[in-house]
């Protein structure tokens, strides 16, 4: 209780409490703890609106401003041959004191305004009376002095931050320290943001790729085929997740087989997806029962209508005829068949066509080989004759046939497996740099 005749304290509100300590000047002891709690959040936080708005809401503590602005530099989406010295959209991540519809992207050319300069020069700047310094770009009629900070990263301008006054010489050269020490906390947490979503989008890339790898091994045989008086065996070395090689038989008669081999351009799941198109529209060619050359036909036809111009499919389409010894083929661009005889004569089956979905109209012919007893059929992609030593040369035609030829004698998984570790041979271990698919026939 107060004693008689003293007289009372008036009694704070809230508001009186803010205004009084709003202008009460901050130590540097103050100005510190407070840029220290700004790292210690903006080290916890992820959410890069978050702490930017932080960094602006503290800094009015720090550094006195009418108008401040974080802008995030980015190329000119309007035209993907920009260079640095045209224009380049500085992208509005958080304002205070704008119109902020106005200021959402700045069309700037490097080097043009005050915030174009820092951009391009990497130098902050203290701008004591913008009305006569010839580089402002009034964005704001108030504005009498600015101070603008480059944010670096990794040795780059990525953004501007920017402060402005409605005073003249508003600014000092230890407000730009402190400035400085933001702009560089906010090119951590932007680094760190931009890291997290590339950890995110190729976790998410890699579990599609995951997924799709799955359904394109669901697409290839699950066995090899079995032919009365033939060994034979086919495989697939992918050098990514998915694989643009593909290969597939199927059975037409007890007697019969279709076999496939074909390389897709291109790497990656475009390459599976087309790849898989390839499949189902040759399957049903070959369930309808066209032959060879009428099934490439139709597929060729509906590759052209479905797919970008750029890309086509190199083919190889056959029908071995365990009765009749006899394998009728067509050749769309695919690589030559090697075929080769018991005692290692060789020769490359050279005739085709051009690949599949180039041209809308292209014919092609079907050919007819009879297999002899202990003749042995290689068919591949070019993952495998392409392959380059560490001088760069490629591991070629003539090396698969002395490959063959030395190993003739294996059965034909064990032949696939002995051509494999030649290539991974030839190229000191580093193996084929695109993929690699075997389909081999043996007869006995």
């Amino acid at each position: 209780m107060l004693a008689r005749g003293q007289p009372r304290r008036p009694i704070m509100t809230e508001q009186v409490k803010e205004a009084t300590v709003a202008t009460v000047e901050l130590t540097v002891t103050d100005k510190l703890r407070l840029l220290l709690d700004i790292t210690k959040k903006i080290s916890r936080s992820l959410d890069l609106q978050e702490v930017l708005n932080l960094v602006m809401d503290t800094l009015d503590s720090l550094i006195h401003y009418d108008a401040a602005g974080i802008y995030i530099l980015k190329g000119d989406t309007r035209n993907p041959d920009t260079t640095p010295n045209q224009t380049r959209i500085f992208h509005t991540e958080t304002v205070r004191g704008y119109d902020i519809d106005d200021l959402m992207e700045l069309h700037l050319k490097m080097g043009e305004g005050i915030i174009g300069h820092v951009a391009q020069t990497g130098e902050p700047i203290i701008s004591p009376d913008v009305q006569t310094d010839p580089r402002y770009v009034n964005a704001r009629e108030e504005t009498r002095s600015e101070m603008v900070a480059p944010i670096i990263s990794n040795d780059e301008v990525i953004g501007v931050f920017d402060l402005e006054s409605d005073q003249r010489n508003a600014y000092t050269p230890d407000d730009l320290q402190v400035l400085l020490l933001l702009a560089s906390q906010v090119a951590i947490i932007i680094e760190k943001v931009m890291l997290h979503e590339q950890l995110i989008e190729k976790k998410r890339l890699e579990g599609q790729l995951e997924v799709a790898r799955q359904v394109q091994l669901e697409l290839l045989p699950a066995a090899d085929p079995q032919l009365e008086g033939f060994d034979i065996c086919a495989w697939n070395f992918s050098t990514e997740e998915v694989s643009g090689d593909y290969y597939d038989w199927v059975s037409i008669y007890d007697d019969q087989i279709g076999m496939v081999i074909a390389d897709v351009s291109g790497k990656g799941v475009p390459a599976a997806l087309l790849m898989a198109f390839l499949r189902a529209s040759l399957r049903a060619a070959i369930h309808i029962g066209y032959a060879p050359h009428i099934s490439m036909a139709k597929v060729n036809y509906l590759l052209w209508e479905s797919i970008e111009r750029n890309q086509f499919v190199t083919a190889f389409y056959g029908v071995l005829d365990a009765s009749n010894k006899t394998l009728a083929y067509t050749n769309a661009g695919h690589n030559p068949p090697l075929l080769m005889d018991a005692d290692g004569t060789a020769r490359f089956m050279e005739r085709g066509g051009l690949p599949l979905g180039m041209f809308r109209d292209t014919r092609y012919y079907e050919y007819y080989q009879p297999i002899e007893p202990g003749q042995l059929l290689v068919l591949y992609t070019d993952g495998a004759t392409e392959a380059t030593s560490t001088s760069g040369e490629e591991y070629g035609r003539a090396r698969l046939e002395t490959a063959v030829r030395a190993s003739r004698h294996l059965s034909a998984r064990e032949l696939i497996t002995a051509i494999q570790q030649d290539v991974l041979a030839w190229t000191d271990g580093r193996g084929a740099s695109d993929d690699m698919t075997f389909f081999i026939v043996k007869a006995k």
